[in-house]
C-alpha cells in the first residue's frame, strides 16, 4: 500500500495541477519585495534603514524552522514598474511661466547673443541646425556617365534621357567634290561666312557655295597657272573676302558684286593666314612677319609683328578684339595686343613654347574671351587650352594625331578638332574637361581646316582627299531638323555633288 501511494504523489506532482507551497520564492517576486520594502522605509520615518535590508534578503526554504525568531512572511505581488510623479504647486507655477515666456517675442539684442553663443560653442546656429548636415555642395557626376537603372516616372528629364535627345550622326550630312585642292599642311583654304557663304580655294581658284540655295559661284581665278591661294578669311559682316597668294600678295574682293576692291603687297613670301579684326586685316607669311592692313586708307600697312622665326601659319583674333593669337611653324604660340594708336612698337603679351611641332591650330573660345585654345602638328598632337590674363595653362591633351585645326561650338560648349595623321578625322570634345563625346570618320586623308556655320549647327572640313564634308550635329532642336535640312539643302537633294 506504501508503494501505491508513493506512486500517487509522484504523478500529483507531475500534473502541476496543485501549487507548489513548499518551493523557493520565485526571482521576480523577491524583486518586487525588496522594492516595496525598500521604498516603504524610505517614506516611513518609525522603520529604520536595518529593516529595509533584511527584507532584501532571499527568504530561507525553512522560514520556521528555528524557534525563537520571528518569522518573516511571503511579500506579496505588487506592482511596482508604475511611477506616478508628484505635482506639486511649485512646479505647476514655474511650467505655466515658461509657457508664457516662450509666447513673447525676443529682444533682437538677445536672439544675436544667443545665436553667437551657439555658433562659438557649437559651430553651427542649433535654431538652424539640420539633423543631416552636408559640408559642401555635391559633386557632379563624370563626363559621360549614364544611371542604367530603368527609370519608370520622373517629372525632371534624367541625364540619360537628355543626352538620348541629341543625335551625332557619323554620317556627314553633304559631301562637296574640291578637285585639285592643295594637300598642304600650313594652308588656310577654308571658311564660312555670316550670310551661309562657304569660301574654298581650290589651287589658283575660289569658289563660293550659298549653302542656303546651293548655288556655286567662281569668284576669282589667279592670272599665272603657278601661282595658287594660301589663305580665305571673311569679314564679320560676311560681305568682303581677303585672300591670300603665292605670289606674295593680299586681296580684297566684293563678293556681292564679285569684284576685286585692292591689292595689297608687303609681304616677301606667301601669305598663309589672315584675321580680321573690325576694318584691321592681319596676315601672317612664311617669312614670320604678322602684318596689319588698314584697309581703309591707301596706304594700308600700318604695323609689323615681329616674334615668329618660321612660317606663320595659325591667325586669330578674338572675339572681343583685344588681343592676336598667333601660332607658327618654330612651334611657338604668341598673344600680341590689339594695335593702338600713335605705338611705334607693340611687345607680345605672352610667348608658349610648350608645343614640340608646328601650331597652326587656334580657337578663341566665344563664351569664355581670356580663353585660347593651341593645338600642335604631328611632333606633339597636344591640345593646349590657356588663360590669357593669367599666362598659364589650363589644360593639355595628347590626341595621339597630328591637329590641323580648332573650332569653338558654342550651342553645346564643346571643342571640335581636325586631324591629320594618324586618324584622319574629326573629334569632338566636351569643354573644359576636353573628354571625348564623338568621332567623325569618312576622310580618307588629312583634315588640313576646320570651320562653322553662322547658325553653329554644322562643322565643315576640307581634307586632302578633295572633299568637303558637312557634320551637323550641334543643333540645339532636335524637332527642327527638317525645317533647318531644308534650309541649308539646295533643290535636288543629292548628298554627293561637286563645288565647281
Amino acid at each position: 500500500m506504501a508503494q501505491f501511494g508513493f506512486e500517487n504523489d509522484i504523478h500529483s506532482i507531475l500534473k502541476l495541477d496543485m501549487p507548489i507551497t513548499n518551493a523557493p520564492m520565485a526571482r521576480w517576486q523577491r524583486k518586487a519585495s525588496s522594492s516595496t520594502t525598500s521604498a516603504a522605509g524610505a517614506l516611513s520615518p518609525g522603520k529604520s534603514a536595518n529593516v529595509s535590508l533584511s527584507t532584501s534578503k532571499t527568504p530561507s526554504k525553512t522560514p520556521n524552522k528555528t524557534p525563537g525568531k520571528n518569522a518573516k512572511s511571503t511579500p506579496s505581488k505588487v506592482g511596482g514598474d508604475r511611477f506616478i510623479p508628484t505635482r506639486n504647486s511649485k512646479r505647476m507655477d514655474v511650467a505655466s511661466f515658461l509657457l508664457t515666456k516662450e509666447n513673447e517675442p525676443m529682444d533682437p539684442n538677445t536672439a544675436g547673443a544667443l545665436k553667437a553663443w551657439s555658433i562659438t560653442l557649437n559651430g553651427y546656429d542649433i535654431e538652424e541646425a539640420k539633423i543631416l548636415h552636408l559640408g559642401g555642395k555635391p559633386q557632379n557626376a563624370p563626363e559621360g556617365y549614364q544611371n542604367n537603372l530603368k527609370v519608370l516616372y520622373s517629372q525632371v528629364t534624367t541625364p540619360a534621357s537628355s543626352r538620348k535627345s541629341r543625335y551625332i550622326s557619323s554620317v556627314p550630312d553633304r559631301i562637296l567634290d574640291a578637285p585639285e585642292l592643295r594637300n598642304d599642311f600650313y594652308l588656310n583654304l577654308l571658311d564660312w561666312s555670316s550670310r551661309n557663304m562657304l569660301a574654298v580655294a581650290l589651287h589658283n581658284s575660289v569658289y563660293l557655295w550659298d549653302a542656303t540655295q546651293g548655288d556655286i559661284v567662281l569668284l576669282m581665278k589667279l592670272e599665272r597657272e603657278q601661282d595658287y591661294i594660301t589663305s580665305v578669311s571673311w569679314t564679320k559682316e560676311g560681305t568682303y573676302l581677303a585672300i591670300g597668294t603665292s605670289d606674295y600678295n593680299v586681296q580684297l574682293w566684293d563678293v556681292q558684286n564679285q569684284k576685286r576692291l585692292r591689292s595689297m603687297a608687303s609681304h616677301t613670301s606667301r601669305v598663309g593666314s589672315l584675321s580680321w579684326n573690325d576694318h584691321i586685316l592681319s596676315s601672317g607669311s612664311r617669312s614670320g612677319h604678322i602684318h596689319h592692313h588698314d584697309v581703309r586708307v591707301a596706304d594700308h600697312h600700318i604695323f609689323t609683328l615681329s616674334g615668329h622665326t618660321q612660317e606663320v601659319c595659325g591667325l586669330k583674333w578674338s572675339p572681343d578684339g583685344r588681343y592676336l593669337a598667333s601660332g607658327g611653324n618654330d612651334n611657338m604660340v604668341y598673344v600680341w595686343p590689339a594695335v593702338q594708336g600713335g605705338s611705334s612698337e607693340i611687345h607680345s603679351v605672352h610667348c608658349w613654347s610648350e608645343h614640340q611641332g608646328a601650331v597652326k591650330a587656334l580657337a578663341w573660345c566665344p563664351w569664355q574671351a581670356n580663353v585660347l585654345a593651341s593645338a600642335g602638328g604631328t611632333s606633339d598632337r597636344h591640345i593646349r587650352l590657356w588663360n590669357v590674363n593669367s599666362g598659364s595653362c589650363l589644360t593639355a591633351l595628347d590626341t595621339r594625331s597630328q591637329v590641323s585645326s580648332l573650332v569653338f561650338a558654342p550651342n553645346y560648349k564643346e571643342l571640335v578638332s581636325g586631324h591629320g595623321f594618324a586618324h584622319n578625322n574629326v573629334v569632338i570634345w566636351k569643354y573644359p574637361s576636353l573628354t571625348k563625346v564623338a568621332e567623325l570618320n569618312g576622310h580618307e586623308d588629312r583634315v588640313l581646316n576646320l570651320t562653322l556655320s553662322p547658325d553653329c549647327s554644322t562643322i565643315a572640313s576640307v581634307a586632302g582627299d578633295e572633299t568637303v564634308r558637312l557634320w551637323k550635329g550641334f543643333e540645339l532642336d532636335p524637332v527642327k531638323k527638317k525645317a533647318k535640312d531644308r534650309m541649308f539643302k539646295s533643290p535636288g537633294s543629292v548628298i554627293h555633288s561637286t563645288i565647281r
